[in-house]
């Protein structure tokens, strides 16, 4: 939900001539349909997959907490997409859950590690994982068990 971020991020890949990234804004809660006559000139978000790799940074939290999104559901949704991904854990005690915590009630028991890992070891291997320095994040590389 930066679109800053992305058009930096997409200007610059644009002057390196790098052709193996493509930075995209896009609302996972919403995402792009396929349209156009008989839905059939753009395909949706999901079918222009799927790409090799994805990197979720400070995106879990969000799905999760603000938007009632189930881990399970979150680790679904990026199986149909990826092969390999990179995904931070947000623990609920980092200042941005407190955050999004300090407007509602917790309702969340299972956002833990420890739910986080079962939800994603259902559809991805859990290659490494390594806690970011400075912090109680955990950053995971996953590969697909069963890539689309």
């Amino acid at each position: 939900l930066d679109p800053v971020a992305v058009e930096k991020h997409y200007q610059h890949i644009k002057k390196e001539k790098e052709a193996t990234r493509l930075p995209l804004l896009l609302d996972l809660r919403n995402p792009s349909p396929s349209i156009g006559w008989g839905s059939r000139e753009r395909d949706s978000f999901i079918d222009r997959g799927p790409v090799d790799l994805i990197l979720a940074l400070a995106l879990v939290h969000h799905l999760a907490i603000s938007n009632n999104v189930p881990l399970e559901s979150i680790a679904a949704f990026l199986s149909q997409l990826s092969t390999w991904l990179i995904i931070e854990f947000v623990p609920k005690s980092d200042s941005q859950v407190q955050r999004l915590l300090a407007t509602r009630e917790d309702i969340f028991p299972g956002y833990t590690q420890e739910g986080f890992e079962a939800a994603f070891n259902d559809r991805f291997e859990i290659l490494k994982r390594e806690t970011i320095r400075d912090s109680e994040r955990v950053l995971y590389l996953l590969r697909n068990q069963c890539p689309r």
